[in-house]
């Protein structure tokens, strides 16, 4: 999997699944952890650990979240709601969850007045702690890598982020009527970003992840994204690179007209590589033929077709033809494209199995 990260050629085919829903942990795998569900495929580990952030107390005096539990409906979904308070002002979001995944129903950005409050108030560590990585990576030894996500209000990037917290068509209006507003707002959260990232020297991850769907050809233009998510990309992953980690861009959805961009903003990777079948539009062989040079790749399989309505047959059918669409090139390592809650745990295994029939 190092290898791979490097943009080099590895023996045989890395393969990780993107993460272990609970739901299918659950229902699928008689309530296995994340460790035994890797062991029993014989998959390669890709495990999710951030730093522990360390918060001074008089800044979490001055960001106080009060939840409430508003009941569950006869559909198992439980909903909440959540006032956070600040010296000059509250800031509120709801949300809502089920045994599959949860979500939210209201923002908790609404203005820009909401915006200013949360940008005087919203805590940043003042340092953080590596314990559950180095226990993580001992643990781990050879048999994977860890991965990270960035200090952030939402996710990844500045402008995922943004999106998380105010709903991605209230940004890109904003972007098209106040630019130089929305400017303003991604550079308050890009610095927030920095300033935290400067306490992860010396961290035992191997890599991080930044980005999110809402920078994909499939909800923005590539000229949007060059003025609102580019500039603060580029200037976040530097700093990543200075640490020492490889950076991989999250783009879920839409990466074809984006390849030289992702390029552009120093990442080292990209994923999901999300077929059209799922509603993405990579085609594997033509984008590791325009940037498969430049970036590492990780995802591409279908895993609608592969896991959820698949067969052992096809997994593994799918799964030589990744192998086949990026070999020239190599720096992949094959990943279902999304989450993944149902799937008879034979496809995984013929998923994993075919994996290792695939030598460079």
């Amino acid at each position: 999997m190092l290898t791979a990260l490097n943009n080099g050629r590895p023996d045989r085919l890395p393969c990780q699944v993107h993460g272990w829903m609970n739901y299918y942990l659950q229902h699928y795998l008689g309530g296995m952890d994340w460790w035994q569900a890797y062991a029993r495929f014989g998959l390669d580990y890709a495990l999710y650990v951030s730093p522990r952030n360390i918060y001074a107390d008089g800044d979490l005096a001055n960001w106080r979240r009060e939840r409430r539990d508003l009941g569950t409906d006869a559909d198992g979904t439980h909903a909440w709601s959540e006032t956070i308070h600040t010296p000059k002002g509250d800031l509120h979001s709801a949300g809502a969850w089920n045994a599959i995944t949860g979500w939210e129903t209201e923002h908790v950005i609404k203005s820009v007045r909401d915006f200013e409050l949360w940008n005087a108030f919203y805590p940043v560590p003042v340092a953080v702690d590596f314990t559950a990585l180095r226990e993580t990576k001992e643990r781990l030894g050879d048999m994977g890598i860890i991965r990270s996500h960035p200090f952030s209000p939402g996710q990844g990037s500045p402008w995922q982020s943004f999106c998380t917290m105010m709903g991605t068509e209230q940004a890109i209006m904003l972007g098209m009527d106040e630019p130089a507003t929305l400017h303003q707002m991604l550079d308050a959260i890009l610095q927030k970003t920095l300033k935290a990232t400067a306490l992860w020297a010396g961290t035992p991850a191997d890599m991080v992840e930044v980005g999110g769907g809402a920078g994909s050809s499939t909800v923005i233009s590539p000229s949007f994204y060059r003025e609102f998510g580019l500039p603060y990309d580029q200037r976040q992953n530097q700093l990543f690179h200075e640490i020492g980690l490889k950076v991989v861009n999250h783009f879920c959805g839409g990466v074809m007209p984006m390849l030289e961009l992702v390029v552009e903003s120093g990442a080292d990777g990209l994923e999901t590589m999300t077929p059209r079948a799922m509603g993405g539009d990579c085609d594997l062989a033509e984008a590791s033929r325009r940037v498969g040079d430049r970036l590492f790749f990780i995802g591409g399989f279908d895993q609608n077709a592969g896991f959820e309505s698949g067969t052992p047959e096809r997994a593994r059918a799918l799964v030589h033809a990744c192998f086949e669409a990026t070999k020239d090139h190599a720096g992949y390592i094959l990943c279902p494209s999304d989450h993944f809650f149902h799937g008879d745990p034979a496809c995984v295994q013929a998923f994993a199995d075919a994996a290792r029939e695939c030598v460079y």
